[in-house]
């Protein structure tokens, strides 16, 4: 099995790709909010086995966030809860969305990540992990080489 990152993407660039869903292990949209300095951002994210939540696996969206006010918190929970659904669970500083809507295409997570950062305030960078894409599948998607960060597997 043979798995490729990529990251640094933007939203207008994600919306473009035509890559093999069944493919697409995770996706994450890193939301970062300006100055950098104050370390603030929201990360929104899926896991295609589910995200981890004690001993079980959650299917669904989840984020995190780090040094947001509790009323954003729950704006942000709000708005992902309206586009998704799915029953609200927290753990510490992420909230899962169990039984959400799941999306995989680039068209769907590029357009989530402006309309986030519409909303919000931020600016998002994207990034993408599949497993067995091959060069072909690769080239006529139309990921990117530059930002192709190859995973070590044995």
């Amino acid at each position: 099995m043979s798995r490729s990152r990529y990251w640094k993407l933007t939203s207008d660039e994600v919306e473009t790709f035509t890559y093999n869903e069944g493919k697409l292990l995770n996706w994450e949209i890193k939301a970062i909010r300006e100055p950098n300095e104050d370390n603030i951002f929201i990360g929104i994210f899926l896991f295609r086995d589910g995200t981890p939540f004690d001993y079980e696996s959650i299917k669904g969206i989840t984020y995190y966030y780090n040094n947001i006010q509790s009323s954003e918190v729950s704006n942000i929970t709000k708005f992902l809860k309206n586009k998704f659904g799915g029953k609200e669970m927290k753990k510490g500083e992420r909230i899962f969305l169990s039984g959400s809507k799941i999306i995989y295409s680039g068209k769907e997570i590029g357009s989530l990540a402006k309309e986030f950062d519409s909303k919000f305030n931020t600016k998002s960078i994207i990034s993408l992990e599949f497993e067995n894409l091959t060069d072909d599948e690769r080239q006529e998607s139309g990921l990117p080489d530059s930002k192709l960060l190859p995973i070590a597997s044995k």
